[in-house]
């Protein structure tokens, strides 16, 4: 591990553990999908700047957070909001417009054309939430590595019970999060 990839690890940890309280029996699964997606964007890019590293750390805590802070499965505009307000008091504001881009975009069904970072993030996502059944623009090996190193630990059964309770509530709306 590089030392910029060590700091931006010591910064998805610290924000991890942040929100334990919030993320509560799920602290462990979420915890293990964000360094996944983490680990699977640096894959694809080994040579990160460590700005650029710092911000997908960010970006990955963030991502899905708003589904257990704000309660909803509506959950990009809550988690972007909150990672704006943690880049803000840190003073990262110039980190905004990529963070943003990252957790907007990283349920988009195209490609994200013209920002290789955010459409690595998006690829990284995908990998981990269908089970590394998609790997597209993944190094091979990768996500069994990933996933033996950050067990499962029940996040994809937390996902399916929160689709679940949208479809019940809003069955026009199954999937609020995905975008064209």
């Amino acid at each position: 591990m590089s030392d910029s990839s060590g700091h931006a690890e010591a910064r998805l940890d610290s924000l991890l553990a942040t929100f334990a309280a919030q993320l509560g029996r799920d602290a462990e699964g979420y915890g293990n999908h964000v360094r996944r997606v983490f680990g699977l964007v640096r894959a694809q890019g080994p040579h990160l700047s460590a700005d650029e590293l710092q911000q997908v750390a960010v970006a990955a805590v963030f991502h899905d957070l708003g589904i257990w802070t704000d309660d909803t499965f509506d959950y990009l505009a809550p988690s972007r909001a909150r990672a704006d307000t943690y880049l803000h008091d840190e003073g990262r504001t110039d980190w905004i417009p990529v963070v943003n881009a990252m957790i907007m975009e990283h349920h988009k069904l195209r490609p994200v054309r013209d920002a290789s970072l955010v459409e690595a993030f998006r690829r990284a996502d995908l990998c981990d939430v269908s089970l590394g059944l998609m790997q597209r623009g993944i190094p091979a090996g990768e996500y069994a590595h990933l996933r033996a190193k950050h067990p499962i630990a029940g996040f994809h059964l937390r996902l399916v019970q929160f689709a679940g309770g949208q479809v019940r509530k809003h069955p026009l709306r199954p999937l609020p999060m995905l975008r064209w």
